[in-house]
């Protein structure tokens, strides 16, 4: 103990002698290493020129008093100076007294005359308070350095995932494709895309991976390698749903899986055929009002290794619409609500929007909070193509 004391420096501040001579020889005898001063001027130019552990200060002095060279420090721009464990010694005993010297901007006090044990005891708490204070701060620090670095790594990672996600609709005349993508965080699991097909349709695919933040946003950027990967495989969207799971099972195993569903879609015609893995159902909505579910056929990417994938034939028709997402648009509520289910969702879809765009809107409204105001649930991502009327 004595030598953990040995660095740690009381500053004694007392214009009586006496005092002074009385308090170094206790905290010598207790291990500590002391310097003294006799007035307030001097224990300031002291203290802002090598900080001690503790401050004992006596209140009444003449110039500058205890409180009065208190103010000062604790008013001072260095923090380890402003604050600076005190214990003021007073001669006036009673509350009154005690209130003065906690205003003044002590840490603790100590009535005269002093007893050796109480002021070892006093000094011990501030000092072991102080301690505690410092490894607060520099765990403090050290987290603060790694929030930093994980929101660099994440604002990479958005801008990453942003590159990644279509920010325009492709050109297919007579059809409208609007889109949303908004994640919990910065980056988040979900992601979608379209591609031109040898065939000349375009795939529409959707898919959400497990878990949040930069981890699920790797998978996102493996998703779209892996539909690429798989279009050039195949034209049949059954058979790029098998590579794709393939592909995925040979990185991960059964350690990770994602939902995911694609559309196949041949502009010139209307027709459709559709294969999910694990997603939500995909959504038809026709011209007329009525609506349709075609739930997935097979379960999430990576589960299983050799899994079914069967194909979903659908024919639009001008004015009808398709709608991809991820399950965040169940429970993107401001949760007052119940979760959502696929049927809760048709029903709010809005058959003679004029627009694929107004259809969207018109689902993100009624089940998103506020613009963006209010945290979400779980990521978010939806896709509507609309054949023109």
């Amino acid at each position: 103990m004595t030598s953990i004391k040995n660095h740690e420096q009381i500053l004694i501040v007392d214009d009586d002698p006496l005092s002074r001579k009385i308090l170094v020889r206790t905290l010598l005898q207790a291990g500590y290493v002391c310097r003294e001063s006799s007035d307030g001027r001097d224990a300031l130019r002291l203290v802002r020129a090598d900080p001690p552990s503790l401050l004992l200060l006596d209140f009444d002095m003449p110039g500058l008093n205890g409180a009065e060279v208190l103010k000062q420090l604790r008013a001072d721009h260095d923090p380890g100076i402003a604050q600076l464990p005190a214990i003021m010694l007073t001669g006036h005993g009673g509350e009154d007294s005690e209130v003065l010297c906690l205003e003044a901007g002590a840490d603790d006090f100590v009535t005269k005359p002093i007893n050796a044990a109480v002021l070892r005891a006093r000094i011990g708490t501030q000092l072991r308070l102080c301690s505690m204070r410092q490894q607060l701060q520099e765990q403090n620090d050290v987290l603060e350095a790694w929030r930093f670095d994980l929101e660099q790594d994440l604002a990479a990672a958005r801008l990453t995932q942003q590159s990644l996600i279509p920010q325009k609709p492709p050109p297919l005349p007579g059809w409208e494709v609007a889109a949303y993508y908004r994640p919990v965080i910065q980056v988040g699991g979900d992601i979608y895309g379209w591609l031109r097909m040898a065939d000349r349709r375009t795939l529409f695919w959707i898919a959400d991976a497990t878990g949040h933040g930069a981890s699920a946003a790797l998978l996102t950027t493996l998703a779209k390698l892996l539909f690429h990967h798989g279009s050039a495989e195949s034209n049949e969207p059954a058979k790029i749903m098998e590579v794709v799971n393939n592909d995925f099972r040979s990185i991960f195993g059964a350690r990770s899986f994602m939902t995911a569903m694609c559309v196949a879609l041949d502009p010139e015609n209307g027709r459709a055929t559709a294969v999910g893995a694990g997603h939500p159902p995909l959504l038809v909505i026709r011209a007329d009002g009525a609506t349709q579910s075609f739930r997935s056929s097979a379960p999430p990417l990576g589960l299983v290794e050799q899994s079914e994938f069967t194909q979903i034939q659908i024919d639009l028709k001008p004015g009808d619409a398709f709608l991809l997402y991820t399950d965040g648009l169940y429970g993107a509520a401001d949760g007052k609500k119940q979760r959502l289910d696929p049927e809760h969702l048709a029903e709010l879809l809005q058959p003679r929007a004029p627009s694929a765009q107004a259809l969207l809107n018109g689902i993100l409204e009624r089940l998103t909070p506020d613009q963006g105001n209010e945290p979400l649930a779980d990521d978010v991502a939806a896709l509507v193509v609309r054949r023109s009327e």
